[in-house]
């Protein structure tokens, strides 16, 4: 089983089409698999947008009354996904966005990786001046980050959401934290601290490269160069 995880907050212009999109990638794919949406406290219409596709997928849908930002979202559905598997040498998790920059063209071969016997595969976005700004800035910045924490090697880019995970690898981890959270931070930074949170119980790393798709961003970022700079300074800061 392939478990697909997708936060979202206020993302009514993209969820539906990236669904739609999961849903042709899968057809074609032939796996067992289940889409695990959260909704995080949306004020738009994110959940009337997605609340038809229980129709024509393996849809569920999660909510939060209040909202608990990306990594707190993450998390949940991370859990919900252990909770759910059966077999989790075998069954795997995929996360990625719900505004559509992360390309779902790259699930098959991230699942076939994993089904080859690597524990956790990144998808990769390669560097280049169509990446935001803040992006780029935060990429620089990562070098004083890996001096400080040992993160997995051959992983060159660690701030990257889209990824599959053995669902063992996610429950050792959850295991080893006893009771306490993966991850305490939104954004590029949670997408950090997961990685740091289950390096510890990785075996095998594989990378692959997958463009994030920008373009089909149907809002403003919600990363600016203030929350990237709070964030990392909280990094370096952190024990």
């Amino acid at each position: 089983m392939i478990y697909i995880c997708i936060p979202a907050h206020n993302e009514e212009r993209t969820a539906g089409v990236l669904l739609w999109k999961i849903r042709q990638v899968m057809t074609d794919f032939r796996r067992d698999y289940e889409v695990l949406f959260l909704d995080d406290a949306s004020t738009d219409r994110t959940y009337e947008v997605v609340s038809p596709y229980v129709q024509v997928l393996p849809l569920a849908i999660l909510r939060n009354e209040t909202r608990k930002g990306h990594g707190a979202s993450l998390e949940r559905l991370l859990r919900e996904a252990v909770a759910r598997c059966s077999y989790p040498r075998r069954d795997i998790i995929v996360t990625l966005q719900a505004d559509f920059t992360d390309e779902p063209l790259a699930i098959p071969t991230m699942v076939k990786r994993i089904e080859g016997g690597a524990d956790l595969v990144v998808a990769a976005q390669p560097n280049g001046s169509r990446l935001p700004l803040v992006i780029r800035w935060v990429r620089r910045g990562l070098l004083w980050l890996e001096r400080k924490y040992h993160l997995p090697q051959g992983v060159s880019d660690p701030i990257s959401g889209l990824r599959a995970y053995r669902v063992g690898l996610v429950k050792r981890a959850l295991r080893g934290r006893d009771g306490e959270p993966l991850v305490r931070r939104d954004g590029w930074a949670a997408s950090l601290e997961l990685l740091m949170a289950v390096a510890p119980h990785t075996k095998r790393v594989e990378e692959l490269q997958s463009e994030a798709r920008y373009d089909r961003q149907a809002r403003s970022s919600r990363l600016s160069l203030w929350r990237a700079a709070r964030d990392y300074i909280g990094l370096l800061r952190q024990r």
